[in-house]
């Protein structure tokens, strides 16, 4: 792990500095990209794909930011820990951690592999109180935990029972964590995007499945990551400090 620092726009204050899990790609290196636009040290957190771990980096650099890349599974408390340390030690302290991580498996539950089942609420559901149990025990005051549900549950679409599932159990425990930490002045939201562009979406989808799927919002069209990071953007930032316990659905009008 090594920090690495644009030069164009080097600041002396210390930064506010966000944790992004899933931050490699999709949405989670959008909305990594966003808040270190935001004037955010972003700490890079991906699971395996080392290549795009550091092109995330290097394009929050390129843009004058600070940015560095740390491989964790999420569902790992052990490696969870690692993650904030190294992000207490590289930049001082913690202020927001988006928890964008997640694997989804489709199909009809008569149909579903129990594996993959398994897979998924590790990721999905172990994974995210991992993350937010240190991130409840460690983050400065004034900050704000962001975790990922999916409008999929407003929508009851077929073949995704396994994935809603995971997910509904990442709002209850969201919904539950903002009221626990009563008294810290740390909020806890939870952003539900709709169908987006990304590869954990259009993977396994053919043209005429995403055709119908981006027509259905009003606004007929998919979302993009930088839709969803731009909701992320204002959770985690001033604007959305009366913004707490609630989950965003950021879909396009389509539930």
């Amino acid at each position: 792990m090594t920090e690495q620092t644009g030069t164009s726009t080097e600041t002396t204050a210390s930064p506010r500095v966000a944790i992004v899990t899933g931050g490699s790609r999709g949405i989670g290196r959008a909305s990594a990209e966003r808040l270190a636009a935001d004037g955010f040290a972003v700490v890079i957190n991906f699971a395996g794909n080392q290549t795009e771990a550091d092109k995330a980096v290097g394009a929050i650099t390129e843009a004058g930011g600070r940015a560095f890349a740390f491989r964790a599974d999420v569902a790992d408390e052990t490696e969870v820990a690692a993650l904030f340390d190294a992000a207490e030690s590289t930049y001082g302290g913690i202020d927001v951690v988006v928890h964008a991580a997640g694997v989804m498996t489709l199909a009809p539950l008569v149909d579903i592999d129990l594996d993959a089942l398994d897979r998924m609420h590790r990721t999905n559901i172990r994974g995210t109180f991992a993350v937010d149990q240190q991130a409840a025990r460690r983050l400065r005051e004034g900050g704000a935990i962001l975790n990922f549900s999916t409008s999929v549950l407003a929508l009851a679409l077929p073949g995704y029972a396994g994935y809603a599932a995971t997910k509904g159990a990442v709002e209850a425990m969201t919904l539950i964590v903002a009221r626990e930490l009563r008294g810290r002045d740390v909020t806890v939201n939870a952003v539900a995007p709709g169908p987006t562009a990304t590869a954990l979406f259009l993977d396994g989808k053919d043209d005429e499945t995403i055709a119908r799927m981006a027509a259905q919002p009003p606004l007929e069209r998919l979302g993009t990551p930088d839709d969803i990071a731009g909701v992320v953007s204002f959770l985690a930032g001033p604007a959305g400090r009366w913004v707490n316990g609630q989950v965003v659905r950021a879909n396009g009008g389509i539930a």
